[in-house]
């Protein structure tokens, strides 16, 4: 008989839900973070999880909320915090516990607290700040200079986002009649590692900026679609706003609405409410400098007319004040000429006459002058032709002397080049003999070693050494199997005698 022992399953799971019914007869306020949500037939279930700040789920459970109540609290919930019911999303909801034998523990949802999430952003993005203003980094970006102009702008969107037909229309046209480009990089701006993304291709963009064209562009837009309040808590993001605020140009955000507003617009160099906003700020900014260049070169151009005015009075007035000048300058000139030439004519004339009678007398002196020299040089002629003589028939027998002198000196060395010339030769000739005697006697030492190793192999020797020698029936010796058929005679020669044998089987290899 089998003893009826033990509680069915059935009953100790009744216990279970009977406990957790009367230990939780009302609702708990629990803080949980929804990483699932699945709407069927107007209920909405849900799967929560608590996670340490490292990320890591140390409690998760699931949830409902049903169809009479999700239709009060969710469209409230999301009316006061903007925000959509989705996975990511921090809340405060009251739950009550609930245990199913079939379908386990799960917790029963009735109300949702909308400020717990708005300040769970605010906290985040309080805690963001704080931590960059202890750094120095808060204002960083928003120290730097507007840029005086726009001509070339990085923007970083989301790839086929919606609600960016505004600004893109705008960029297009600004590009078009060449007044400002636009380079974009694409990212995903919302859901687990949107933040990273976003840093990753803002970084690799302003690097391939910095090597393409050795600059920063102008500014960098951030800007995305519309979208629910909770998908900016992605961009609430320290590394991301740090990246923001050590960017080497300004930085433009459109990436939330009116009442919405994340780190990143905080540390921007200049924040908008939306894209639209943005092409409308740069195309403000472009318009103003127009406006500012159109004005400086109207003023430059009527400060330019004023000036040529003066310039063309003072000109008149200096043509004619010249004009009057040169006439009266020109009419004492005349008077001052005439008198002038006057005197030239009367003194060249009288400088001609003295010149005259200067040249009469030169003329004289030098003629007597030569006549006295060339007599003194007839006289002194004969001395001289009798010394050059004398020295010339000196200086050619010094030069026949020094010619038998060089000579003999020359004969000289060559004989005693000669000389040690044949002493070399005879010296290479008896290194040569040398030589061919000793590598003669190393030959004929290597011949006859070679000469005794050969006797030394004879077939004596290898008898000696333990072989046979195989000769046939005709005496002859047998080196190879092929020689030798079945059953025939063959003669083993030994170092000691030989012995008659006869093949049975041929085995060639």
């Amino acid at each position: 008989m089998v003893t009826d022992k033990g509680v069915s399953l059935s009953s100790l799971l009744g216990g279970v839900a009977q406990a957790i019914a009367q230990a939780y007869a009302a609702g708990v306020w629990v803080k949980v973070e929804v990483t699932k949500v699945d709407s069927r037939r107007g209920h909405v279930y849900l799967e929560l999880a608590e996670r340490t700040d490292q990320g890591v789920a140390i409690a998760q459970a699931r949830a409902m909320i049903w169809s009479s109540t999700a239709n009060k609290i969710i469209p409230n919930f999301e009316r006061v915090t903007g925000s959509v019911l989705t996975a990511g999303i921090k809340l405060l909801v009251r739950a009550k516990p609930t245990f199913h034998a079939q379908y386990g523990f799960s917790l029963a949802i009735d109300e949702i607290d909308p400020e717990f999430t708005l300040g769970e952003l605010e906290a985040r993005k309080r805690e963001i700040r704080a931590r960059l203003q202890r750094e120095g980094l808060f204002d960083l970006n928003r120290r730097l200079p507007p840029p005086w102009d726009f001509n070339e702008i990085l923007v970083v969107v989301p790839q086929g986002a919606a609600g960016l037909g505004d600004f893109d229309a705008e960029a297009r046209r600004l590009q078009a009649f060449g007044v400002c480009a636009f380079e974009y990089v694409h990212s995903r701006f919302q859901g687990e590692g949107a933040a990273f993304e976003i840093r990753t291709a803002l970084l690799k963009a302003l690097a391939s900026w910095s090597g393409k064209r050795g600059n920063v562009p102008d500014g960098i837009v951030i800007i995305r679609g519309g979208g629910a309040v909770n998908d900016l808590a992605w961009l609430n993001d320290y590394d991301l706003a740090r990246c923001v605020c050590e960017a080497p140009a300004p930085v433009f955000t459109g990436v939330g609405h009116e009442r919405d507003s994340t780190i990143l617009d905080e540390v921007a160099n200049r924040s908008f409410d939306t894209p639209s906003k943005v092409i409308h700020g740069i195309e403000q900014m472009i318009q103003q400098r127009v406006a500012e260049a159109k004005a400086s070169f109207e003023m430059v151009s009527q400060l330019a007319e004023r000036t040529l005015h003066h310039a063309r009075s003072a000109i008149s007035q200096r043509d004619a004040e010249v004009k009057s000048g040169v006439h009266r300058v020109l009419g004492v000139a005349r008077d001052t000429v005439f008198s002038l030439t006057a005197e030239v004519r009367l003194s060249a004339m009288e400088s001609v006459r003295h010149a005259a009678e200067t040249s009469r007398e030169a003329l004289h002196e030098v003629k007597q002058e030569t006549r006295s020299q060339l007599a003194q040089a007839k006289e002194k002629l004969p001395a001289l032709l009798t010394q050059v003589r004398i020295e010339a028939h000196r200086i050619l027998q010094d030069a026949q002397g020094m010619s038998r002198t060089n000579f003999e000196a020359a004969q000289e060395r060559a004989a005693h080049q000669v000389r040690n010339a044949d002493a070399q030769v005879k010296r290479t000739l008896s290194d040569v003999a040398r030589e061919a005697q000793q590598k003669l006697g190393d030959a004929r030492a290597r011949s006859e070693a070679l000469i005794r190793e050969i006797a030394g192999q004879g077939p004596q020797k290898t008898l000696d050494r333990g072989f046979a020698i195989v000769k046939g029936a005709d005496g002859k010796t047998v080196t190879s199997a092929s020689d030798v058929g079945e059953d025939s005679p063959i003669e083993l020669q030994f170092r000691d005698g030989s012995v008659l044998a006869k093949t049975t089987k041929r085995k060639l290899s």
